[in-house]
């Protein structure tokens, strides 16, 4: 394992652990004041954070391990997910390669974590939210796949860190019709990964419309802040991915402390950016129906299967 690598992977984990939170806090200060209000401001979350996880957890009768360990296995994948994702550099390890399937597989033992916290207190809007939240992965984690492997294509490597490169060494296949494509499925799927509009509403309270706010209904204390900062680094890594994939400017190739300087702001500046478009789309949004979700993510993968097909077609 080289130095450099393991400086990386641990780097992006901990950059993500300190924007993250402040992606949210740019993206809820954006909406506050596209919709007329003030705002908390942009270190709310980490606030929140703070408060949180100064408070002992209460816990419903009944509830088993699952509540206590759930949010922390949340965490831990989330922190693994930051890790394997290149959006500061391309050097990885050599055990623990940043391999699509690797990626998503840490992505889905959150999901399936998460859902599990839902399901422990036994109460009828757990039930629901974790059934809705397991329905809606099954949809978006074959569309990931399939949109990162269209990408993956042309570089003859499934590993995220090579499709990277490849792109900055060829910006002409950015634009590409299989690029844009790909990333457009990506991008639905990402938000829906997140719980973002139009698929559900972070921000309601409202039982009948909620997917994550229902699971966690029943925690509180400091196993509702790790819930909460596993969801913001599951956002925070997912759209640096989409961001590297979209502008991969700012990566670095080689483990310097300058190139890794440049990467950190680079990461920060696409994240605010990145962050505020979708807010701004999101004031302009309202939540689907839930049975209209299906139709919706059944259209990001067709998206995603096409860039796949066109780059069969491309290369053949």
């Amino acid at each position: 394992m080289s130095a450099g690598a393991a400086v990386v992977t641990v780097g992006q984990a901990a950059v993500l652990v300190a924007l993250s939170p402040l992606l949210v806090g740019v993206m809820r200060q954006v909406r506050a004041r596209l919709e007329g209000r003030a705002g908390a401001g942009v270190l709310q979350p980490w606030r929140d954070l703070r408060k949180l996880l100064g408070k002992e957890p209460l816990t419903a009768d009944g509830v088993s391990w699952i509540s206590v360990a759930g949010p922390l296995v949340l965490v831990a994948s989330s922190l693994l997910l930051c890790a394997l994702t290149p959006v500061l550099g391309t050097a990885t390890l050599d055990r623990v390669p940043n391999d699509l399937f690797v990626v998503v597989a840490a992505l889905l033992i959150g999901t399936v974590a998460l859902a599990l916290v839902g399901l422990d207190a036994g109460t009828a809007f757990g039930g629901m939210g974790s059934s809705r939240h397991m329905t809606i992965a099954a949809l978006v984690e074959p569309t990931v796949l399939v949109s990162v492997y269209a990408l993956s294509i042309p570089v003859g490597s499934s590993v995220l860190s090579q499709i990277v490169e490849a792109r900055l060494d060829h910006p002409a296949t950015i634009w590409s019709p299989v690029s844009l494509l790909a990333l457009l499925g990506l991008a639905i799927a990402i938000v829906a990964e997140t719980a973002r509009l139009p698929i559900d509403n972070p921000s309601t309270h409202l039982e009948v419309t909620m997917v994550h706010e229902a699971m966690v209904l029943e925690s509180s204390g400091r196993d509702l802040a790790w819930l909460e900062l596993g969801s913001w680094l599951r956002l925070g890594a997912l759209l640096g991915l989409l961001a590297t994939l979209l502008a991969p400017w700012g990566v670095a190739t080689e483990v310097t402390a300058l190139g890794l300087a440049v990467a950190v702001g680079a990461l920060a500046l696409k994240l605010a950016l990145i962050g505020s478009l979708l807010a701004t789309v999101e004031v302009f949004l309202a939540k689907v129906r839930l049975f209209r979700v299906p139709e919706l993510l059944a259209g990001s993968f067709v998206l995603a299967f096409l860039a796949v097909t066109a780059s069969y077609l491309v290369a053949s």
